[in-house]
């Protein structure tokens, strides 16, 4: 009998050990040092894995700061229903690792405490609205359903333009359908996301179906980077980086949530006034901006949030409609 009571006090005090221990570790990760350093009148941060590299950016908070894992599946909180498409593939791990990548250049980091936010729910409301399978009825309502999806389920071609077989050649038997979070179609997309992510997708576009971070990376990178250099990337026009031209002002393109979805789907969703492909990205990202707390409120007017009236930066073209 004593030696049973003695083997379950060990046993009890070995497991609160193991919790302790468990704590410490966690304490340890989470309270990374940030290095600190100035030059030229500037302070650079460096704040190990998740902003990793010297950047101003690095010195404000960083993604997981304000964002945590409930946040996460309280914005996507249908996508692992039986019903959809990508059950278990998407997840928060995955996506705070492809924004770690992006961090130093202000992906997250740019502004205050609100201007991070709302680039998060920004970024997230395009995400949510083109891979969501929600509808009028669904339950929890159609914005809950975020994230159904990681690739089109019934392509109706191979999405291989022959004019690029020089630059970025289909790899026979390749499919360039669309794939991802902000999905990808094209092998030029393909091809000019692979480059950029060191990955090759022009040989293996399966792969953004195949790993969520991977999927992450590429819809960052395309929120990151202007589809012509003398455009702006979504995240400079969103975050107050671009300053509009005089044409620009002329053709109502001005800095906000509308000229993101000019940038990234062009006359395909701006310009045609209140249409629904446009109400329904715009739709998300108030959500989205709900759920955080931030509130809807801080969105901006109406010229600002949609891009209805805004001239399309390009012409009528696969690029500007599927990018």
């Amino acid at each position: 009998m004593e030696r049973a009571k003695r083997n379950a006090v060990v046993a009890i005090a070995l497991v609160v050990l193991a919790v302790a221990a468990a704590r410490v570790e966690a304490q340890q990760e989470s309270e990374v040092k940030t290095l600190v350093k100035h030059k030229n009148g500037k302070k650079y941060c460096d704040k190990g894995w998740e902003c990793k590299g010297w950047s101003i950016y690095c010195c404000n908070l960083t993604i997981t700061d304000y964002f945590q894992t409930y946040q996460f599946e309280n914005l996507f909180s249908k996508r692992n229903s039986p019903v959809a498409h990508a059950v278990g593939f998407w997840d928060y791990r995955s996506f705070i690792a492809a924004a770690a990548l992006f961090e130093p250049l202000g992906f997250g980091t740019t502004g205050n405490k609100t201007t991070q936010m709302m680039e998060v729910a920004a970024f997230l409301g395009h995400v949510g609205s083109k891979t969501s399978c929600g509808y009028g009825v669904a339950t929890g309502g159609p914005l809950a359903w975020g994230l159904c999806y990681n690739h089109e389920m019934s392509p109706m071609q191979s999405y291989c333009d022959d004019y690029f077989k020089f630059t970025y050649p289909c790899t026979p038997g390749a499919d360039y359908y669309g794939r991802g979070a902000i999905p990808i179609f094209w092998n030029y997309n393909y091809g000019a996301v692979g480059e950029a992510l060191k990955v090759d997708l022009l040989s293996h576009p399966e792969y953004i179906e195949q790993n969520a971070t991977l999927a992450f990376q590429a819809a960052i990178w395309r929120w990151m980077t202007p589809i012509k250099k003398y455009q702006p990337s979504a995240h400079d026009a969103f975050v107050g980086n671009w300053k509009p031209t005089k044409n620009d002002t002329l053709e109502n393109r001005v800095p906000g949530f509308g000229t993101t979805m000019n940038i990234l789907y062009g006359d395909g969703v701006c310009g045609q006034g209140d249409v629904d492909t446009m109400n329904n990205i715009v739709s998300h990202y108030l959500y989205y901006l709900d759920l955080l707390g931030v509130t809807r409120d801080q969105a901006g007017p109406h010229e600002h949030l949609t891009c209805a009236e805004q001239v399309p930066f390009n012409p009528s073209s696969k690029a500007a409609s599927s990018t």
